[in-house]
């Protein structure tokens, strides 16, 4: 399938509720399965300059919730950075309060707003300051006789459950409703604990992210960069997945990738929110770069040739950017966790990047991705104030 009618495919799937999140996430990695070389990773040398701490690399397996992966490994990290002990954190309880919040929000705005498994980074930081953290080994969604996450079907009946309720059949809506909602989902992923024990010590998932997690989400910043709204001021997210219309610092192209280089030379990770949709993007790779040529104006030898080693990169320029975002060439379809830095035989920097797709490529579980990919197709980025490099901050009033 060529790029367009993926592309197509993909950002028609985004605006559907219910299972949408599942299938967008499968068609998205399924197609992704031929972006790939035999000998590509003889053709590339990576020698890695940053490589900060993190947990092991997870699957999400067939659910949309990669935002919660990568942002619960972005966590995980901070924990580490803070000298403390890390934990693997539950990812289904940050999606199971978000699809409450969600479900709220989609009642409240009459149907009129995304649903499905999407979400943003912001998300498992809000859900955390609301709702607190648990372990992994605490909730781990799987209620259901599956080893892994599944949840198409969940999907279909909490879709059925809202739009009942958007109806309206008694003329006014009673709060019974999210009783019956939160109950589909928590046939699914199973009851959320109201205390716990860890380490021989009972928790509530409240004092659990105050006593042992230990980060504090205020410090937390997002960021992206548009040229329709003025810069360094706050601007509403536009992508479907921002249910919840959080705002972002909008910034410009080049301080996107000096965010990332001032986070990671001080210690700090970044949870990373992109387009992966690319023919430049393979996940069996582990690499990501922007072609000098569109994919369809390439020949077969050059179509053949694109993960064999390192390639010539056009400069990004902001518009650029903001036309690829315009023409839905851009979409915010996968999270990510940015954990270092490495260069190329040629000495070209790459991004050391975690992903929720399990241990199934080159890398076990981790991609090289350029600074040119990144100027390029981010949506968003999350770092903690701590990483942003002192100019911007003030500029941000951060």
């Amino acid at each position: 399938m060529n790029t367009f009618s993926f592309k197509s495919v993909f950002a028609a799937s985004v605006f559907l509720a219910g299972t949408a999140g599942c299938f967008a996430q499968d068609v998205l990695v399924n197609s992704l399965k031929l972006n790939a070389s035999d000998k590509s990773k003889e053709n590339f040398k990576f020698t890695e300059v940053i490589n900060l701490g993190t947990t092991s690399v997870k699957s999400q397996g067939s659910s949309g919730t990669c935002w919660s992966y990568s942002t619960n490994s972005f966590l995980e990290s901070e924990m580490i950075r803070l000298g403390k002990q890390p934990v693997e954190l539950s990812q289904i309880y940050s999606a199971r309060n978000v699809y409450v919040e969600k479900g709220i929000n989609y009642v409240r705005m009459h149907g009129a707003i995304t649903l499905g498994d999407g979400g943003a980074l912001h998300d498992v930081i809000n859900m955390y300051k609301k709702y607190g953290t648990v372990p992994r080994e605490v909730y781990t969604g799987l209620n259901y006789g599956t080893d892994k996450n599944k949840f198409a079907e969940m999907a279909a009946l909490i879709e059925g459950v809202l739009t009942a309720v958007v109806k309206n059949p008694n003329g006014e809506l009673t709060p019974n409703w999210q009783k019956a909602y939160a109950a589909v989902i928590d046939s699914y992923l199973g009851k959320v604990p109201e205390n716990f024990n860890y380490k021989g010590k009972n928790y509530t998932p409240q004092s659990f992210a105050k006593e042992v997690v230990g980060i504090n989400p205020d410090e937390y910043v997002e960021l992206s960069s548009f040229t329709n709204t003025p810069y360094y001021q706050k601007t509403t997210m536009m992508v479907p997945d921002n249910w919840s219309l959080d705002q972002v610092y909008n910034v410009k192209l080049n301080d996107m990738t000096d965010v990332i280089d001032n986070a990671l030379k001080k210690g700090y990770t970044v949870a990373w929110a992109t387009d992966v949709s690319e023919k430049t993007f393979s996940w069996k790779n582990g690499v990501a770069y922007v072609a000098t040529k569109k994919f369809d104006d390439m020949t077969a030898e050059e179509k053949a040739d694109l993960f064999n080693g390192p390639k010539a990169e056009p400069e990004i320029t902001p518009e650029m950017r903001q036309a690829a975002f315009d023409n839905y060439t851009t979409t915010d379809d996968h999270g990510m966790h940015i954990i270092g830095l490495a260069k190329d035989q040629t000495g070209k920097e790459y991004y050391i990047v975690k992903n929720s797709w399990g241990e199934t490529n080159d890398y076990k579980g981790f991609l090289f991705v350029t600074k040119n990919f990144v100027k390029y197709k981010t949506t968003a980025l999350m770092v903690n104030k701590g990483g942003i490099p002192g100019e911007l901050a003030k500029k941000l009033g951060v």
